[in-house]
């Protein structure tokens, strides 16, 4: 059997994708089902604002096909807080996204490191902890993903740690800038990971949530990634790839141009 390649973008419910993606008249509550008929993955990302609910979660698995995959990104807490509250916070997280892995839906639990997230022996311990914490409480069955935002992490001794503890390294597109990784076709587990952030110079380090994304990448800019994601294939069971680049639903026409690329 193949790599199962799942294609999709980072979140779903945005009101600037009526007309690019939804039909003006759609129901907000009708955005998942209508997502799911061209999609067979989403990247949640509002858990990383809020604590996941277990009803909400319940209605996402409902409304979806029972092939249907989610990712979801983990709360800021763990990521950006990273103290002690964060770790007592796992249980609650975790039993909001019950139905997920009840019903084997989730693909991946992404942590998502900021670039002032560099590599020391305090964030060294601190990651440590927090993959225990979630382990200790059960997620075995699911990929941990981890995203690291600057170059600081990308040396041998943390890529040979990730294979020995089968954690996923998260591949990124970013804009070449000092300091942020590069593309690359690293892989340390059974699962591949790749997400697009666009290559947006000009705001990346002065813009908000929705200007430091909005880019559309050109199929050229596309295409330099059929290589590495044809090699990366051959090393994992599942290869996970969200577009970020959600602003007036760039996210989704990229996510169609690569489909249709890997075609």
């Amino acid at each position: 059997m193949g790599t199962k390649l799942i294609i999709g973008t980072s979140g779903y419910s945005y009101e600037d994708w009526r007309g690019a993606f939804y039909p003006e008249t759609l129901s907000r509550n009708e955005f998942l089902t209508y997502y799911a008929g061209e999609f067979n993955g989403v990247e949640l990302n509002f858990t990383y604002y809020s604590m996941p609910g277990r009803r909400t979660i319940e209605r996402m698995v409902e409304f979806t096909p029972e092939e249907f995959s989610f990712s979801v990104k983990a709360n800021k807490l763990f990521t950006h807080v990273r103290d002690e509250t964060a770790l007592e916070a796992v249980p609650s997280f975790l039993a909001g996204l019950a139905p997920l892995l009840e019903s084997g839906k989730l693909s991946a639990l992404l942590f998502q490191f900021p670039y002032s997230f560099h590599y020391n022996k305090e964030t060294r311990v601190y990651l440590k902890k927090l993959i225990g914490s979630f382990r200790d409480r059960g997620l075995t069955g699911t990929s941990i993903a981890v995203e690291f935002r600057n170059t600081d992490w990308l040396k041998a001794s943390v890529i040979d740690t990730f294979k020995k503890e089968n954690l996923t390294l998260v591949e990124v597109d970013l804009p070449e800038l000092k300091g942020l990784p590069l593309p690359d076709d690293t892989v340390t587990s059974d699962t591949g990971y790749i997400r697009f952030h666009g290559r947006n110079k000009s705001n990346w380090w002065k813009g908000d949530n929705v200007s430091r994304y909005d880019y559309l990448y050109t199929r050229e800019e596309l295409s330099r990634w059929k290589s590495l994601i044809s090699r990366m294939t051959k090393h994992v069971k599942i290869l996970l790839i969200f577009f970020n680049n959600h602003h007036k639903g760039k996210a989704v026409l990229n996510a169609r141009m690569l489909k249709k690329m890997l075609d």
